[in-house]
């Protein structure tokens, strides 16, 4: 659009009337909202909306302010007109809270009379998504991106939001100490993290019993609580996860410093993608096709992933399912709470749906969406909604391409990138020296 509008403003200087601009100027209101309505690409639409930023701001910093009257030059009459200003934008909107369970009363000093739309607006646009992970290797004789399918998402949950899914955590452990929680015999057991799982129990390793790792179909445990829910649907609306797969379980993993998770793949009695969800302490995640254990708690590996507290790492296709991970001993207190779909075939036999899940709608730019105040975009068409929509239909039927090359791949995968017993030993807590590392 730029290229475009620069090239006619050339022309229009010889051309006079007949350029861009003289054509514009020969429009009256009414009819250069119409040409406007028209809707324009993603690109051009951003671009003009910062071009009209830019001269709201410059004519605010010009306009002489009388009580709560803003006169303002009109730059072709010359006539001033009146005209009550618009509520300041926000600087710092990561301290907004949404009605959504998650944001507590929903506002703060910072909110400006902005509406729970406009407000989800904000928080929506400030997410930062990084999905260019890039690693390749030689597998099966063949270069491949092992890191393909990665994503972090960060900005999803602000401080307070945190703040309060970290009391919640903390409760459901004292909870579960206090024997309120229905809760397998191997839970919250032994050396090492903590680990809480609603929805299902998946057992790590061949227990006792002589069952295979997996979910366990016949154990029942607590449903997810309704704060995670909240998560789930923040995730699912804000695009970081698909609708196709919205989680209906979870592990809640409590690491003291020290503690560490050992290299492995994530079972195919879960369906990609899922994510994790961390909080407290930064710590760093590894990932390639071979992971080496060097000692307790200390791992090798070609990749290391930074996650910063309140982001959301998505794993899926090769990252998921070609490309190990493992988290080292981590160097403080940290929470992570890994959202997962089970496959059909897998649910526990007492398992029931959630019917809060299902009704999850994707949040989508809408004119009235947009921090305003209560004077509506006029520039915003639907074309813009309807990029989103092919981006989100695409991002879908890759997904589903990707499920349908996983099932394939499951039977002739070689058992070497799946974990066994040896790849992930009984989770614990590292040595000194390694923490100490």
């Amino acid at each position: 659009m730029a290229g475009d509008i620069s090239g006619k403003l050339t022309d229009s200087d010889s051309a006079g009337r007949t350029g861009t601009i003289g054509l514009l100027k020969t429009l009256n209101r009414d009819e250069l909202l119409e040409v406007l309505s028209q809707g324009f690409c993603q690109h051009c639409e951003a671009l003009l909306e910062e071009r009209i930023h830019q001269l709201l701001n410059k004519r605010g910093s010009e306009s002489t302010v009388t009580s709560d009257i803003t006169l303002i030059s009109n730059p072709v009459t010359g006539k001033q007109l009146a005209r009550t200003p618009l509520p300041p934008p926000p600087a710092a909107n990561s301290d907004i809270l949404l009605n959504d369970g998650l944001g507590g009363s929903g506002s703060t000093s910072s909110d400006n009379g902005l509406s729970e739309e406009q407000k989800e607006h904000i928080r929506f646009s400030q997410v930062v998504r990084k999905k260019d992970f890039v690693h390749m290797e030689k597998i099966n004789g063949k270069s491949m991106n092992v890191l393909k399918g990665l994503e972090l998402h960060t900005k999803v949950f602000n401080a307070e939001e945190q703040k309060k899914i970290i009391e919640c955590v903390y409760n459901l452990q004292r909870m579960g100490q206090k024997g309120q929680l229905r809760e397998p015999r191997k839970w919250m057991r032994g050396k090492g993290r903590v680990t809480i799982q609603f929805g299902c129990c998946y057992n790590y390793a061949v227990d006792k019993i002589g069952n295979p790792p997996g979910i366990l179909r016949e154990e029942e445990v607590d449903p997810l609580p309704p704060l995670f829910k909240q998560m789930i649907k923040r995730m699912v609306r804000w695009h970081v996860l698909p609708t196709m797969c919205v989680p209906n379980s979870c592990i809640v993993n409590i690491y003291n410093e020290g503690d560490c998770i050992p290299p492995h793949i994530d079972h195919h009695d879960f369906l990609r993608p899922f994510c994790t969800v961390s909080f407290l302490t930064q710590c760093n995640i590894l990932f390639g096709s071979s992971l080496k254990i060097v000692s307790p708690g200390e791992f090798s590996g070609p990749v290391s992933i930074p996650l910063p507290v309140g982001s959301v790492l998505i794993l899926n296709g090769n990252g998921a399912d070609i490309a190990k991970h493992c988290v080292p001993a981590v160097p403080g207190k940290r929470i992570s709470i890994t959202f997962r779909r089970m496959d059909e075939s897998k649910l526990p036999y007492n398992f029931l749906p959630d019917p809060e899940l299902s009704r999850i709608k994707p949040f989508i730019v809408s004119p009235s969406s947009a921090p305003q105040g209560h004077h509506q975009k006029p520039v915003i068409n639907s074309s813009f909604v309807k990029a989103i929509v092919q981006q989100n239909q695409h991002r879908n039927d890759q997904a589903i391409k990707d499920k349908s090359d996983q099932e394939a791949t499951k039977t002739t995968k070689n058992d070497s990138f799946l974990c066994g017993n040896d790849d992930f030993p009984p989770l614990g807590k590292a040595s000194k020296g390694a923490s100490r590392r």
